[in-house]
This record gives C-alpha cells, sequence and structure tokens, in this order.
C-alpha cells in the first residue's frame, strides 16, 4: 500500500490536470464543478463498501471540523485550477508553481506550529525551489 498510495495521487494529479486543462470553456465553472461532485460522491458513497465498517453511522460521528474545512479546500483548489487555466497559465507551470508555494508555506507552519525541523539539505532544496520559482516567471 506504501507505493500504491503515492502511485494513486500522482496518477490522479495528472489526470486531474489534463482534465482541468480541457473542460469546456464556456461551461459556467459552478456546474462543472457540480457535475465533477456528483462523480466525487457516487465514488465515496461506492468506496465506503471497500473500507467496511460496522456502523457507518458511528463513522459519520466521528466527522470533526477539518472534515468540513477540507471539503471548502478542495472546493477552492479544483474552482482555483479551473479559473487560473481558463485566464491562460499553462499546463506545465501552474502545478509546479501552485507545489511549491504551497510546500513553503507547509514549511513555515511545520515549523512554527508542529515543531519539525530542517536539515542543511532540506534548507538547500528549499533555496533551489524558490530560485525554481524566480526564473519560471522570467518572461
Amino acid at each position: 500500500m506504501y507505493y500504491f498510495s503515492i502511485m494513486l495521487v500522482i496518477l490522479t494529479s495528472v489526470m486531474y490536470h489534463i482534465c482541468c486543462k480541457y473542460i469546456n470553456e464556456s461551461i459556467n465553472p459552478a456546474v462543472s464543478m457540480v457535475g465533477t461532485y456528483s462523480i466525487a460522491l457516487i465514488l465515496s458513497i461506492l468506496s465506503i463498501f471497500i473500507f467496511k465498517n460496522k456502523d457507518i453511522i458511528l463513522e459519520f460521528k466521528k466527522l470533526n471540523w477539518a472534515s468540513y474545512i477540507l471539503g471548502i479546500a478542495i472546493f477552492g483548489i479544483e474552482i482555483g485550477f479551473l479559473l487560473a487555466y481558463r485566464n491562460g497559465w499553462s499546463i506545465n507551470v501552474v502545478p509546479l508553481f501552485v507545489n511549491i508555494i504551497t510546500s513553503i508555506i507547509l514549511i513555515v507552519i511545520g515549523i512554527c506550529f508542529f515543531k519539525t525541523r530542517l536539515s542543511m539539505i532540506n534548507v538547500l532544496g528549499i533555496c533551489i525551489s524558490v530560485l525554481g520559482l524566480i526564473l519560471m516567471n522570467k518572461k
């Protein structure tokens, strides 16, 4: 499961960006999200039977604030990428740009709130990523 889980993320991330790029530009973005989330809801319901639990109602009661905020975050990511592609961002730049900036923000959050530590090699990697951002945005 260790490698399968990361491969699933990689494969579906590639699918995600290709599909976002090809969504009909004339469609209302909110309608597009309803269609997208309808499929996600169906797959989520079906996956309940894969990740079996005896008491589904009890499982729903275990949901906390993070699950609901995650829903808001996912919607923001989805509509944000859709709008980024519609407004001219390139499929070979926007995912990298977003992931580097997000990673840097998460590094700061990790250090400040979760007491994670960085090695010198981590700092070097961060510096190279920032340099990459600068180079990506040079015209």
